[in-house]
């Protein structure tokens, strides 16, 4: 389960919309209601978040591609041709949109009928995806806290079209934090999903733990930022030191 700590470190960094803990569901969850009304998949965590409460979908109730992602069907002739690609102006012809049938990530089929959305601050369970809704200064503190004990590169992968597949698909697959920037995509922008210019980053169950323990180590603001006397006087301190260590080193401010 969410540890209070985990829900805490995320608070402090006073996202405008709250992160979201997602959990998927082979059976129907418990103590959780029925959402109340048919949304696109993408649509689901900003309720959640407008909305201040927890809820389950099935596949009845997003009216795009995110149940595709998740397995709950397969994928449409149609949509998987790349027509609607096509016609919506995103791709010059069928056969880039029809390519990215066979790069998206989706889940086993069958296995997930269920998918919790719930406010982290309410979280009572481990959730498989954090995403979160960030500006510049959140978005370089949580990024550095994906790399700052293991050294993990930050990469991301993302498409002009289902970008469920990289947030909800992927991280949880692959085992990486994924991040996207919101007015690239084409089905959030045009559902006026977040403001443009944020990070969505997507915090898989497998670097969660890392992740909060980062946080809670990490300085949050650098030093060689800092406009502060004494941290000025610190930084000093310590590349004269690296001159010690190796004379011949040089490295302008």
């Amino acid at each position: 389960m969410l540890s209070q700590k985990a829900k805490d470190l995320f608070a402090k960094l006073d996202f405008e919309f709250q992160p979201v803990a997602v959990k998927y569901c082979y059976g129907q969850p418990e103590g959780y209601e029925h959402v109340d009304e048919v949304l696109s998949f993408c649509q689901f965590a900003k309720k959640a978040q407008v909305e201040d409460r927890a809820f389950f979908i099935t596949k009845d109730d997003d009216n795009c591609f995110g149940k595709m992602i998740m397995g709950m069907i397969p994928k449409p002739g149609l949509a998987a041709s790349g027509q609607a690609g096509k016609d919506f102006g995103v791709f010059k012809t069928q056969a880039p949109n029809a390519r990215l049938y066979h790069e998206i990530t989706t889940l086993t089929p069958g296995a997930v009928n269920f998918v919790v959305f719930c406010p982290l601050h309410m979280c009572n369970f481990d959730p498989d995806i954090v995403l979160c809704v960030a500006d510049m200064r959140q978005s370089d503190i949580l990024m550095r806290a994906t790399s700052y004990i293991s050294g993990d590169l930050w990469e991301s992968k993302a498409s002009s079209v289902m970008a469920c597949s990289w947030l909800y698909g992927y991280p949880y697959v692959s085992g990486k934090v994924n991040f996207t920037i919101t007015g690239l995509g084409h089905g959030m922008r045009r559902r006026k999903v977040y403001p443009a210019g944020r990070l969505l980053i997507s915090i898989p169950y497998a670097k969660l733990n890392e992740v909060v323990q980062a946080l809670d180590e990490m300085p949050w603001d650098l030093i060689a930022m800092s406009d502060d006397p004494d941290d000025q006087a610190e930084l000093k301190r310590r590349m004269d030191h690296w001159q010690e260590l190796s004379p011949n080193f040089v490295l302008k401010e």
